[in-house]
């Protein structure tokens, strides 16, 4: 088992456009595809846009703890992407700076009014735990 690092697993996630978030729905597991914003730094910190009204955000505002999975295709010559775990907890953000701050030209598609969408959220998945296999190394990163 080798380790990789934040920096060299953030290159990586850079390149998996979305991701599958999976919520506590009650005694249910509850999951559905979530964008995967390339454009910014992964730090152990992902951030997720979405209507306040949403299985998902009662799901958070219940219990906070969540996980992320994000799987990249297989590279040239047959060789394995990457598929990635993440277990975190989450926080509810509902200020407009942050929307500002981590708002892309690709989230016009479902908020059309941009940041200044009402009822919007934005969700700060914080990481506590990251595993990761490529077919060659495998291995986890604590927060």
């Amino acid at each position: 088992m080798t380790t990789m690092t934040l920096q060299e697993l953030s290159e990586k996630l850079r390149k998996i456009d979305f991701c599958m978030m999976t919520t506590y729905s009650g005694n249910v597991l509850s999951s559905r595809p979530m964008s995967n914003n390339g454009e910014v730094e992964y730090d152990g910190d992902s951030w997720f846009f979405s209507y306040e009204a949403t299985r998902k955000i009662y799901d958070l505002k219940s219990n906070p703890a969540l996980s992320l999975t994000f799987t990249a295709p297989p590279g040239l010559l047959g060789k394995p992407g990457i598929f990635v775990s993440v277990e975190g907890k989450a926080e509810l953000i509902r200020v407009r700076q942050e929307f500002e701050a981590r708002w892309t030209d690709g989230l016009n598609r479902w908020f059309p009014e941009k940041f200044n969408t009402p009822g919007m959220v934005l969700v700060k998945v914080h990481a506590e735990k990251i595993q990761y296999w490529d077919g060659e190394e495998n291995g986890s990163i604590s927060m």
